[in-house]
Protein backbone atom coordinates (compact mmCIF):
# COMPACT_ATOMS: atom_id res chain seq x y z
CA UNK A 1 0.00 0.00 0.00
CA UNK A 2 1.32 3.43 -0.89
CA UNK A 3 2.15 5.85 1.87
CA UNK A 4 -0.70 8.21 2.61
CA UNK A 5 -1.25 11.31 4.63
CA UNK A 6 -2.88 10.72 8.00
CA UNK A 7 -5.76 12.58 9.65
CA UNK A 8 -6.56 12.64 13.37
CA UNK A 9 -10.32 13.04 13.90
CA UNK A 10 -11.55 13.56 17.46
CA UNK A 11 -14.97 12.14 18.20
CA UNK A 12 -14.83 9.97 15.10
CA UNK A 13 -16.94 7.03 16.22
CA UNK A 14 -20.36 8.44 15.32
CA UNK A 15 -22.29 11.37 13.88
CA UNK A 16 -20.39 14.02 11.98
CA UNK A 17 -17.01 12.67 13.04
CA UNK A 18 -17.75 9.25 11.59
CA UNK A 19 -18.73 10.80 8.27
CA UNK A 20 -15.62 12.99 8.29
CA UNK A 21 -13.43 9.92 8.87
CA UNK A 22 -15.07 8.00 6.03
CA UNK A 23 -14.93 11.00 3.69
CA UNK A 24 -11.22 11.43 4.39
CA UNK A 25 -10.63 7.75 3.65
CA UNK A 26 -12.48 8.10 0.35
CA UNK A 27 -9.96 10.84 -0.52
CA UNK A 28 -7.12 8.37 0.05
CA UNK A 29 -6.23 9.62 3.54
CA UNK A 30 -5.48 7.26 6.43
CA UNK A 31 -7.30 8.00 9.69
CA UNK A 32 -6.75 7.88 13.42
CA UNK A 33 -10.07 8.50 15.14
CA UNK A 34 -10.75 9.02 18.81
CA UNK A 35 -13.71 7.94 20.92
CA UNK A 36 -14.68 8.66 24.50
CA UNK A 37 -16.67 5.53 25.41
CA UNK A 38 -18.00 3.93 22.21
CA UNK A 39 -15.16 1.50 21.54
CA UNK A 40 -17.30 -0.91 19.49
CA UNK A 41 -18.65 1.89 17.31
CA UNK A 42 -15.10 3.18 16.81
CA UNK A 43 -13.89 -0.29 15.82
CA UNK A 44 -16.73 -0.51 13.29
CA UNK A 45 -15.61 2.79 11.70
CA UNK A 46 -12.03 1.48 11.54
CA UNK A 47 -13.32 -1.61 9.73
CA UNK A 48 -15.27 0.56 7.27
CA UNK A 49 -12.16 2.61 6.53
CA UNK A 50 -10.08 -0.52 6.01
CA UNK A 51 -12.76 -1.81 3.64
CA UNK A 52 -12.12 1.34 1.58
CA UNK A 53 -8.47 0.30 1.28
CA UNK A 54 -7.05 2.73 3.81
CA UNK A 55 -5.38 2.18 7.15
CA UNK A 56 -7.04 3.27 10.38
CA UNK A 57 -6.79 3.12 14.16
CA UNK A 58 -9.00 4.17 17.06
CA UNK A 59 -7.74 5.58 20.37
CA UNK A 60 -9.63 6.57 23.54
CA UNK A 61 -9.66 10.28 24.37
CA UNK A 62 -11.80 12.54 26.53
CA UNK A 63 -11.18 16.05 25.23
CA UNK A 64 -12.63 17.47 28.45
CA UNK A 65 -9.67 16.04 30.38
CA UNK A 66 -6.75 18.15 29.21
CA UNK A 67 -4.52 16.55 31.83
CA UNK A 68 -4.75 13.31 29.85
CA UNK A 69 -3.33 14.82 26.65
CA UNK A 70 0.38 14.02 27.23
CA UNK A 71 -0.44 10.34 27.73
CA UNK A 72 -2.71 10.39 24.67
CA UNK A 73 0.04 11.77 22.46
CA UNK A 74 2.46 9.14 23.72
CA UNK A 75 -0.09 6.54 22.68
CA UNK A 76 -0.60 8.29 19.34
CA UNK A 77 3.15 8.36 18.76
CA UNK A 78 3.27 4.59 19.22
CA UNK A 79 0.24 4.06 16.96
CA UNK A 80 1.75 6.19 14.20
CA UNK A 81 4.90 4.06 14.26
CA UNK A 82 3.24 0.66 14.63
CA UNK A 83 0.20 1.06 12.36
CA UNK A 84 1.41 3.60 9.82
CA UNK A 85 5.20 3.37 9.94
CA UNK A 86 5.68 7.10 10.43
CA UNK A 87 6.31 9.72 13.11
CA UNK A 88 3.97 12.46 11.89
CA UNK A 89 0.35 13.03 11.00
CA UNK A 90 -0.88 15.69 8.61
CA UNK A 91 -4.42 16.80 9.43
CA UNK A 92 -6.03 17.53 12.81
CA UNK A 93 -9.82 17.71 12.89
CA UNK A 94 -11.11 19.02 16.23
CA UNK A 95 -14.60 17.57 15.97
CA UNK A 96 -15.48 16.06 19.37
CA UNK A 97 -18.34 17.84 21.09
CA UNK A 98 -21.60 17.72 22.98
CA UNK A 99 -24.75 19.82 22.95
CA UNK A 100 -26.30 21.44 26.02
CA UNK A 101 -29.59 23.26 25.56
CA UNK A 102 -30.21 25.82 28.29
CA UNK A 103 -31.54 29.35 28.28
CA UNK A 104 -28.97 31.99 29.16
CA UNK A 105 -30.80 32.78 32.42
CA UNK A 106 -30.82 29.12 33.43
CA UNK A 107 -27.33 27.99 32.39
CA UNK A 108 -25.44 26.60 35.38
CA UNK A 109 -21.76 27.07 36.09
CA UNK A 110 -21.32 23.31 35.78
CA UNK A 111 -22.85 23.33 32.29
CA UNK A 112 -20.72 26.32 31.31
CA UNK A 113 -17.51 24.68 32.56
CA UNK A 114 -18.31 21.44 30.73
CA UNK A 115 -18.81 23.33 27.47
CA UNK A 116 -15.58 25.30 27.98
CA UNK A 117 -13.60 22.12 28.62
CA UNK A 118 -14.96 20.24 25.60
CA UNK A 119 -15.40 22.98 23.01
CA UNK A 120 -12.67 25.51 23.78
CA UNK A 121 -10.06 24.51 26.38
CA UNK A 122 -9.86 20.98 25.00
CA UNK A 123 -9.24 21.92 21.35
CA UNK A 124 -6.92 24.76 22.43
CA UNK A 125 -4.52 22.55 24.35
CA UNK A 126 -4.99 19.41 22.25
CA UNK A 127 -3.88 21.38 19.20
CA UNK A 128 -1.02 22.97 21.12
CA UNK A 129 0.27 19.58 22.24
CA UNK A 130 -0.25 18.09 18.77
CA UNK A 131 2.16 20.56 17.15
CA UNK A 132 5.33 18.41 17.55
CA UNK A 133 3.62 15.51 15.75
CA UNK A 134 1.81 17.59 13.11
CA UNK A 135 3.73 17.72 9.85
CA UNK A 136 4.81 21.03 8.35
CA UNK A 137 2.44 21.88 5.51
CA UNK A 138 -0.41 20.18 7.35
CA UNK A 139 -3.92 21.38 8.08
CA UNK A 140 -6.01 22.03 11.16
CA UNK A 141 -9.81 21.97 10.82
CA UNK A 142 -11.81 23.31 13.75
CA UNK A 143 -15.57 22.93 14.02
CA UNK A 144 -17.94 25.80 14.80
CA UNK A 145 -21.70 26.06 14.37
CA UNK A 146 -24.22 28.15 12.51
CA UNK A 147 -25.27 29.21 16.02
CA UNK A 148 -22.20 31.45 16.19
CA UNK A 149 -23.73 33.55 13.37
CA UNK A 150 -27.45 33.46 14.20
CA UNK A 151 -28.95 33.40 17.69
CA UNK A 152 -31.32 30.58 18.61
CA UNK A 153 -32.42 30.77 22.25
CA UNK A 154 -31.01 27.99 24.40
CA UNK A 155 -27.47 27.90 23.05
CA UNK A 156 -25.81 31.00 24.53
CA UNK A 157 -22.94 29.15 26.21
CA UNK A 158 -22.43 26.59 23.45
CA UNK A 159 -22.41 29.21 20.71
CA UNK A 160 -20.07 31.47 22.71
CA UNK A 161 -17.50 28.63 22.80
CA UNK A 162 -17.81 28.24 19.05
CA UNK A 163 -17.34 31.98 18.61
CA UNK A 164 -14.15 31.68 20.65
CA UNK A 165 -12.97 28.87 18.36
CA UNK A 166 -13.57 31.08 15.32
CA UNK A 167 -11.28 33.78 16.73
CA UNK A 168 -8.71 31.17 17.78
CA UNK A 169 -8.70 29.77 14.24
CA UNK A 170 -7.47 33.08 12.84
CA UNK A 171 -4.73 33.33 15.44
CA UNK A 172 -3.63 29.76 14.79
CA UNK A 173 -3.49 30.45 11.06
CA UNK A 174 -1.37 33.56 11.67
CA UNK A 175 1.04 31.92 14.10
CA UNK A 176 1.40 28.55 12.33
CA UNK A 177 1.70 29.96 8.83
CA UNK A 178 5.50 29.90 9.05
CA UNK A 179 5.26 26.10 9.16
CA UNK A 180 2.96 26.04 6.13
CA UNK A 181 0.03 24.88 8.27
CA UNK A 182 -3.37 26.19 7.15
CA UNK A 183 -6.14 26.48 9.73
CA UNK A 184 -9.84 26.77 8.90
CA UNK A 185 -13.12 26.29 10.73
CA UNK A 186 -16.26 24.61 9.40
CA UNK A 187 -19.64 25.73 10.77
CA UNK A 188 -22.41 23.16 10.22
CA UNK A 189 -26.03 24.18 10.38
CA UNK A 190 -28.63 21.95 12.01
CA UNK A 191 -27.86 18.29 11.20
CA UNK A 192 -29.85 15.10 11.65
CA UNK A 193 -27.66 13.23 14.17
CA UNK A 194 -27.95 12.13 17.81
CA UNK A 195 -26.28 15.43 18.79
CA UNK A 196 -28.12 17.26 21.56
CA UNK A 197 -30.38 14.28 22.15
CA UNK A 198 -31.25 13.95 18.47
CA UNK A 199 -33.81 16.75 18.56
CA UNK A 200 -33.27 17.85 14.94
CA UNK A 201 -33.49 14.27 13.68
CA UNK A 202 -36.31 12.99 15.88
CA UNK A 203 -38.61 15.99 16.46
CA UNK A 204 -40.65 16.39 13.28
CA UNK A 205 -41.81 19.89 14.23
CA UNK A 206 -38.25 21.12 14.84
CA UNK A 207 -37.05 19.43 11.65
CA UNK A 208 -39.82 21.02 9.58
CA UNK A 209 -39.23 24.48 11.06
CA UNK A 210 -35.51 24.39 10.30
CA UNK A 211 -36.16 23.12 6.77
CA UNK A 212 -38.58 26.03 6.22
CA UNK A 213 -35.84 28.48 7.29
CA UNK A 214 -33.16 26.94 5.05
CA UNK A 215 -32.72 28.16 1.49
CA UNK A 216 -32.26 24.62 0.13
CA UNK A 217 -35.42 23.50 1.90
CA UNK A 218 -34.23 20.67 4.12
CA UNK A 219 -32.23 19.90 7.25
CA UNK A 220 -28.58 18.89 6.91
CA UNK A 221 -27.28 15.32 6.96
CA UNK A 222 -23.87 14.11 8.21
CA UNK A 223 -22.75 13.48 4.63
CA UNK A 224 -23.28 17.18 3.91
CA UNK A 225 -20.39 18.00 6.27
CA UNK A 226 -17.81 15.22 5.99
CA UNK A 227 -16.98 16.05 2.39
CA UNK A 228 -16.33 19.70 3.23
CA UNK A 229 -13.80 18.72 5.90
CA UNK A 230 -12.18 16.20 3.56
CA UNK A 231 -11.93 18.81 0.80
CA UNK A 232 -10.08 21.17 3.14
CA UNK A 233 -7.46 18.43 3.56
CA UNK A 234 -6.78 18.17 -0.18
CA UNK A 235 -4.29 19.95 -2.39
CA UNK A 236 -7.18 21.76 -4.10
CA UNK A 237 -7.80 23.64 -0.82
CA UNK A 238 -4.16 24.63 -0.27
CA UNK A 239 -4.82 28.39 -0.51
CA UNK A 240 -7.83 28.47 1.83
CA UNK A 241 -6.64 29.70 5.21
CA UNK A 242 -8.12 31.38 8.31
CA UNK A 243 -11.64 31.01 6.90
CA UNK A 244 -15.00 30.25 8.49
CA UNK A 245 -16.86 28.01 6.06
CA UNK A 246 -20.52 27.57 6.90
CA UNK A 247 -22.20 24.43 5.58
CA UNK A 248 -25.84 25.00 6.45
CA UNK A 249 -27.72 24.96 3.17
CA UNK A 250 -28.41 28.65 3.75
CA UNK A 251 -30.02 28.73 7.21
CA UNK A 252 -31.62 31.96 8.42
CA UNK A 253 -30.38 34.10 5.56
Amino acid sequence: MSAANIALVTGGSRGLGRNMALSLAQKGIDVVLTYRSQQEEAAAVVAEIEALGRRAAALPLDVAQSGSFPAFFEQLRGTLQQTFGTERFHYLINNAGIGIHAAFADTTEQQFDELVDIHFKGPFFLTQQALPLLADGGRIINISSGLARFATPGYAAYAAMKGAMEVLTRYQAKELGARGIAVNIVAPGAIETDFGGGVVRDNAQVNQHIASQTALGRVGLPEDIGGVVAFLCTEDARWINAQRIEASGGMFL
